[in-house]
């Protein structure tokens, strides 16, 4: 019989943290296990886990739960709380949240408004991207999952900056729009029905936390992107389209054939031929992200379309690639 890793839930109550469950629940080699923390455990509405294990978040849930690898959805205030214990009890972390992505004190304090209690623990954090950070992932006992903005445009942009082929001064121009889910389950007015039906908003324009991911992966400076997060009426879903200038004249052919030799042999990341462009309807409930790209030589313009579920490939399922890899299972097991 198929050994069953026990991997624990915690934030299963949220939206980002039932699609995670509902991935492991289909995962041929995983158990999952929901760890409730605190009361807001006590009402998963809409979501229910019939069948699914609970135990309480505490220390000797985690030294005697049998539990491999915990994966935290929950707030970035919450995660700080929780990551040491579970390393403390000897379990892998990946945390959902922005807690461990930045690095350094300095970034975290910029984009959080707050101090960073655990700074070694900021620093020893790998940064769960598989396309890019797969040699270190399944050494690390923390991993930072990507956000869900980021992960869609650092694959859309790290191998035009690794190429070379950018007008860097002419500057890049991230339009990002997402699905109301991205903003969690707890209810504000911004995410209100009546706020968001029938609307279409930008927010934390210049000052979005997820900035300072885009430009750490993708190895752009401050000054050079422009990055823009906005809210569009539906539940689940990601699309940027990002503009840009190349320094010589490059056909749509020539940057497809860039992408291709980028992610030959990614099993997520599917490009476009012919400059089809990708929409919602194509990642929906997938874990792909989808890239799609025009090009007009004469003015050197580009524009790149990429599209992911933001619960998905922006969240749950990265997670669960990033679990994959620590249990050394197949990449894509659970999510194909």
């Amino acid at each position: 019989m198929v050994k069953q890793e026990r991997v624990g839930v915690v934030g299963f109550t949220g939206y980002s943290g039932a699609e995670l469950v509902k991935i492991l629940q289909r995962h041929p080699r995983v158990e999952p296990v929901l760890l409730e923390h605190r009361s807001q455990s006590a009402d998963a509405a809409p979501f229910t886990f019939d069948g699914v294990t609970r135990l309480p978040w505490s220390a000797q849930s985690l030294r005697q739960g049998g539990l491999s690898v915990v994966l935290l959805a929950t707030p970035h205030e919450v995660s700080l709380e929780l990551v040491p214990m579970a390393l403390q009890a000897g379990v892998k972390v990946i945390d959902l949240s922005g807690a461990y992505r930045l690095r350094t004190v300095d970034n975290f304090r910029r984009w959080y408004k707050m101090e960073h209690p655990q700074p070694d623990l900021l620093a020893e954090a790998a940064y769960g991207l598989p396309e890019f950070c797969r040699q270190a992932i399944p050494k690390a006992r923390l991993v930072a999952n990507p956000g869900c903005y980021p992960t869609a445009a650092n694959l859309a942009l790290r191998p035009l900056v690794s190429e070379g082929i950018l007008d860097r001064e002419a500057g890049i121009v991230c339009d990002a729009k997402s699905g109301v889910s991205g903003a969690g389950k707890k209810p504000s007015e911004k995410t209100h029905f009546s706020s968001v039906s029938e609307n279409f908003s930008a927010y934390a324009v210049l000052e979005h936390r997820h900035v300072p991911e885009v430009l750490l992966t993708s190895g752009l400076e401050e000054h050079e992107l422009s990055f823009t997060a906005q809210l569009i009426p539906v539940h689940r879903g990601i699309l940027e389209t990002i503009y840009l200038r190349t320094a010589e004249p490059l056909s749509r052919e020539q940057i497809e054939e860039i992408y291709r030799k980028a992610y030959a042999g990614e099993p997520f990341v599917r490009i476009y031929p012919d400059g089809k462009l990708p929409s919602l309807l194509s990642v929906a409930h997938t874990n792909y992200c989808d890239i799609g790209m025009q090009a007009d030589p004469r003015t050197k313009r580009v524009v790149i379309v990429a599209a992911i579920d933001n619960l998905v490939k922006g969240a749950a399922g990265q997670a669960v690639q990033n679990l994959n890899l620590l249990l050394k299972l197949p990449e894509t097991q659970g999510l194909l």
